[in-house]
């Protein structure tokens, strides 16, 4: 092949890609036995954090786009774990509440992080391994969302 940097084998991206896919692949017998996927497992554990969160902050957190985002809780508030509601302080903004089902998968979540990683530390690769690999794609994250916002001219300060 004439372009070395195009060869699956050298791409930084793509293990980065698999692995996310094949542990998501592992979360999913536990998630199915609580009605919910992926990315709503996600949009639950920010509100079991905070509750009562603008559809803006949901997505920040989780790195995502609000019309991503928006059809994701239409299905969780149809499902009755949470409730949208206008903010009577600015119409614009939307609040997500958690509501009592909502808050009854958490104590049934609880020990899935620790299944996965319990499953993982089976592997070659150790806890502090894992802890460190954690440690290195939050500094990528960080680094690309900065970025980012830098290149949109958007910045937290």
């Amino acid at each position: 092949m004439a372009y070395e940097q195009l060869k699956l084998e050298n791409q930084l991206c793509f293990p980065v890609y698999a692995a996310s896919r094949l542990i998501t692949r592992e979360y999913q017998p536990f998630l199915d036995e609580l009605g919910i996927t992926y990315p709503q497992y996600l949009v639950l554990m920010v509100l079991w954090e905070n509750d009562n969160l603008t559809v803006n902050d949901i997505a920040k957190k989780l790195i995502l786009n609000t019309n991503t985002i928006t059809p994701l809780l239409k299905r969780m508030e149809q499902q009755g774990l949470i409730v949208r509601q206008r903010s009577q302080a600015d119409e614009r903004k939307v609040l997500v509440k958690i509501t009592g089902q909502g808050i009854d998968l958490q104590e049934k979540a609880s020990g899935i992080p620790q299944e996965l990683t319990r499953r993982l530390a089976e592997s070659e690769m150790k806890l502090d391994d894992l802890l460190k690999l954690k440690e290195s794609l939050n500094a990528v994250i960080a680094f690309l969302t900065d970025e980012k916002n830098r290149s949109n001219g958007k910045t937290d300060g």
